[in-house]
């Protein structure tokens, strides 16, 4: 038999049980055949059942839809001097913060994708899912600071300067750091008396948490801390997940622009770049996990005006040309707490176990 017989075979047996009451849908699943399948048979012209094949499906344009006009004043913006180095994310608010609102997130990553300029140009490896160590919670500066060392490169291969680096958990402000030649408890204990100086913590305040390397759990280091009475939280060994969010911030810093091309020289170039870039980090770029808003503002709790100043900019807008939105407004509320390691549900259960064995 043909498989135009055996295809005509099949269409007589479903309108047979389709005229004695028998829904489409529960014939087609009895031989083991879709309905949209069917329909194709039914139809082979394309007249009727899934027109998408023959392009005969007519895609109504919604009404929210940028003009030409709009893509193309949107467009030059993105591609203009100021932005043209920024992604949407970044645009978005400083957009805000000048009172201007052009598309939403979302739309502008749409046209870049569009216009072919989206593409990936990074290096870095996909993330492994690792385990926590105890989780620690701040609602306030000067509460919880991550620290870790990074290597930056010399001339000589296999020797390398040493940035030491310590960041405000709550609001992502780099307290303090310096740049030298060897890695030591000594020096590291030395840069941590100079930031609980300068930024006037008490004892039984702040929480240190870092990972197992040996400038952290040198003696020197230890006592230290004891002796200002500053709590110590550790990663477990080689996992550096533990301690993310100093990762993240050498991975922002490494993979800027102004990263040197050729390895430092000496230690005079290693600091001025590194003041440089803290200086950019902490005062100039919008960290995306606290609202858009520069690290040093959210310190001294400017955060909460320029947010709120960006939320009455969006209601203002979706009041102006309300077919515009079809949900909320952007999200522009504050983080008032930030978490390192939170437990999960599975890690509750697990740990509920573990004590009623």
């Amino acid at each position: 038999m043909s498989d135009a017989q055996q295809r005509k075979d099949l269409l007589e047996l479903i309108e047979h049980a389709c005229t004695g009451g028998a829904r489409l849908k529960r014939a087609c699943a009895q031989i083991g055949l879709s309905e949209h399948t069917v329909q194709r048979w039914q139809h082979p012209d394309g007249q009727g059942g899934d027109r998408r094949a023959s392009g005969l499906q007519e895609r109504a344009e919604p009404p929210n839809k940028l003009s030409a006009f709009e893509r193309q004043a949107a467009m030059a913006l993105l591609n203009g001097e100021e932005f043209k180095n920024l992604p949407p994310s970044q645009i978005v608010p400083r957009l805000a913060d000048q009172g201007r609102y052009i598309a939403s997130e979302s739309t502008l990553y749409r046209l870049l994708h569009q216009a072919g300029q989206m593409k990936h140009r990074r290096l870095e490896r996909v993330p492994q899912k690792r385990s926590k160590p105890r989780a620690l919670t701040t609602t306030g500066p000067d509460q919880i600071y991550c620290w870790d060392i990074t290597y930056l490169p010399t001339q000589v291969r296999g020797i390398y300067f040493y940035l030491y680096l310590f960041v405000d958990l709550f609001s992502r402000k780099v307290v303090g750091w310096q740049v030298n030649d060897c890695e030591s408890a000594e020096l590291a204990s030395g840069l941590l008396q100079d930031i609980c100086a300068r930024q006037g913590i008490a004892a039984g305040q702040l929480v240190v948490h870092s990972d197992n390397g040996a400038a952290m759990k040198g003696e020197t280091m230890l006592a230290t801390m004891q002796r200002l009475g500053v709590a110590a939280s550790r990663g477990r060994p080689s996992v550096s997940n533990d301690n993310p969010y100093s990762e993240s911030l050498f991975r922002t810093l490494k993979y800027r622009p102004a990263m040197p091309v050729k390895p430092f020289e000496n230690l005079f170039q290693a600091r001025r770049w590194v003041t440089d870039l803290v200086h950019w980090y902490n005062d100039e770029h919008r960290h995306s996990a606290i609202g858009f808003v520069t690290p040093s503002q959210r310190h001294v709790e400017q955060d909460k005006q320029l947010l709120a100043g960006r939320a009455a900019v969006y209601e203002m807008a979706r009041q102006t040309r309300a077919e515009r939105w079809s949900n909320q407004c952007r999200n522009w509320h504050r983080v008032d707490q930030v978490h390192l390691n939170p437990d999960t549900l599975q890690t509750k259960q697990f740990e509920t176990l573990k004590k009623a064995a």
